[in-house]
C-alpha cells in the first residue's frame, strides 16, 4: 500500500525525521506515535502529499508519490463548511473524493456515525465532537480497500463515538485496507495486530 525510503523532513532550521524507511501492507494497522511536536502531523501530510519531503522516496501502491493517491485523509481540521448543514457538507466532500454523496448514502454514513438527528444543523452551531462524527461519517462511505491516512480520529469523541470509529476500522481491515494512524488513546481493536512507528526511538537527526 505505502513504502518510503529514508525519507526525511526538514522545517525551518529543524530536521523532524531523518531517514525514515517503512512499509504499510494491504489489511496493516501502523499506528504513528510519539511527543507532541515530534513530526507526526508532519508524517502524515507527507504521506498523502499535502507537502513535501525535503529528502528519500514515498511510493503507494508501488508507484511514485506525485501520481493521484486513492486514499482517504482526516487530519485535526474536519474539512467541513461552516455555513452548510452536516448533510450538505458531508455530501460535498462525498462529491470532492469521488464517493457516493447521494442523500441515501449521506444519511446511512451520519446514522452510522449516530449524528444523523444532526443533519440539518449548520456546522458552525454543532459542537466539537459533533464536527468529528461528521468528518468521521466519510469512513462509512468507503467500500473499497483504500488507504485511510488519520490524524487522531478519537479526538473529542465519547466512548460511544470511539467505538463506532473502532467498528469502521475493524471492517475497513477485514477487507484488506490499510490505516495509518495517531492516537493518544490506546487502540482497542481485537485480534487486529498493531504495528507501531515511535518517532521518539527514531534516532535523533
Amino acid at each position: 500500500m505505502l513504502s518510503t525510503q529514508q525519507l526525511a523532513f526538514q522545517r525551518g532550521n529543524e530536521w523532524l525525521f531523518k531517514d525514515l524507511s517503512f512499509e504499510v501492507h494491504a489489511g496493516q494497522l501502523l499506528w504513528l506515535r510519539g511527543q507532541n511536536g515530534r513530526g507526526k502531523t508532519s508524517l502524515l501530510r507527507l504521506l498523502v502529499s499535502l507537502t513535501q519531503p525535503s529528502q528519500g522516496q514515498l511510493r503507494r501502491g508501488g508507484r511514485p508519490s506525485d501520481t493521484r493517491p486513492d486514499l482517504v485523509y482526516i487530519g485535526h481540521a474536519n474539512g467541513l463548511k461552516d455555513d452548510l448543514s452536516a448533510a450538505e457538507s458531508l455530501a460535498f466532500l462525498a462529491h470532492l473524493h469521488g464517493r457516493d454523496g447521494s442523500p441515501p448514502a449521506v444519511a446511512g454514513a451520519l446514522h452510522r456515525l449516530g449524528i444523523h438527528h444532526r443533519r440539518n444543523r449548520l456546522v458552525r452551531t454543532l459542537s466539537q465532537g459533533q464536527r468529528r462524527r461528521v468528518a468521521l461519517a466519510r469512513l462509512a462511505l468507503e467500500k473499497t480497500p483504500t488507504l485511510w491516512v488519520l490524524d487522531e480520529p478519537f479526538d473529542t469523541l465519547d466512548p460511544a463515538g470511539i467505538d463506532i470509529v473502532n467498528s469502521l476500522l475493524l471492517e475497513h481491515l477485514a477487507r484488506r485496507g490499510s490505516v495509518i494512524l495517531t492516537s493518544h488513546l490506546p487502540l482497542c481493536l481485537p485480534g487486529v495486530p498493531v504495528h507501531e512507528l515511535d518517532l521518539d526511538q527514531v534516532a535523533a537527526p
